[in-house]
């Protein structure tokens, strides 16, 4: 009887010692990303290079690309004001009132997600991007979103918005090798970010979703429809409109439909393939 006591004892500790080394490297591994990597440097230095530009070269040379990373610094004072708009009405909304994450676009992310069956749409906000980009791969796993969020709360609470946003223009891809607005704005359209007028910044905007597969002067007709409701939202909020809801609720039906390509559609935030890295050239 004590033999048969003894052994279950055993196994008793045995399963609470691996409970607990379990936890234990959890809270660790957690605890990891409370405080590394060092985030701090990038409140007054620009990243001389991010995970997914590393991860892009990576791509190129298996592919034996010989595509070229263009990525040249500015700051948030030299990069076009219509093109600020345009990037937060595509891409994150609510990223002035947000502390990280928005939960009403998670919620809509996971909806269309369920409907369509396929993890395509991600909710994700402008700095959970910034985190992403400069920090982790583009993989789809519980993990990586983990340390997402756990980076996404230390950007928050150690950068500001405004520098935020400034990192996020800098180092968005805007194409294969183009890396940056000013680099952007150089390549497709011959001027600097600062230069940039609103029509040709909600073209830019419009590409983010996936800027492999839609070019900013391409004639599509999603990029022009996209590109139209952008320059709609920041027109309406010239005359004192302030979010996507209201222009949503001040367009007739008769507006919609005087024009097969209205812009006025539930197409932004978001679009193809939005949450993830785009695929590969």
């Amino acid at each position: 009887m004590r033999t048969i006591l003894r052994f279950f004892l055993k196994i008793v500790v045995g399963i609470f010692a691996l409970i607990g080394f379990i936890v234990v490297g959890i809270a660790g591994w957690l605890t990891t990303f409370f405080i590394w990597p060092d985030i701090t440097y990038l409140k007054t230095a620009p990243p001389q290079k991010t995970a997914f530009m590393e991860f892009r070269e990576r791509q190129w040379a298996a592919m034996n690309q010989k595509t070229k990373l263009r990525y040249t610094w500015v700051p948030l004072a030299k990069i076009s004001p219509f093109l600020q708009d345009a990037v937060l009405i595509s891409e994150d909304d609510k990223f002035w009132q947000h502390y990280g994450f928005d939960l009403a676009g998670i919620q809509e992310a996971l909806e269309k997600n369920m409907r369509s069956g396929k993890m395509k749409a991600g909710g994700s906000t402008i700095t959970q991007q910034l985190a992403k980009n400069i920090f982790l791969s583009p993989e789809k796993t519980p993990t990586r979103k983990l340390k997402e969020a756990l980076l996404t709360l230390r950007l928050e609470r150690e950068l500001g918005k405004k520098r935020i946003l400034e990192l996020y223009l800098n180092v968005a891809e805007w194409g294969p090798g183009i890396f940056g607005i000013e680099e952007a704005a150089l390549h497709y359209y011959g001027k600097h970010a600062s230069q940039l007028m609103p029509d040709e910044a909600c073209r830019l905007a419009a590409v983010l979703p996936n800027p492999i597969r839609f070019s900013p002067i391409s004639d599509s007709r999603y990029l022009n429809t996209r590109a139209k409701v952008i320059l709609k939202v920041m027109q309406k909020r010239d005359q004192g409109l302030s979010t996507w809801e209201d222009l949503q609720s001040n367009s007739s039906p008769e507006a919609e439909t005087e024009n097969e390509e209205s812009p006025f559609i539930p197409a932004l935030p978001g679009g193809p393939e939005t949450e993830e890295a785009p695929p590969a050239p």
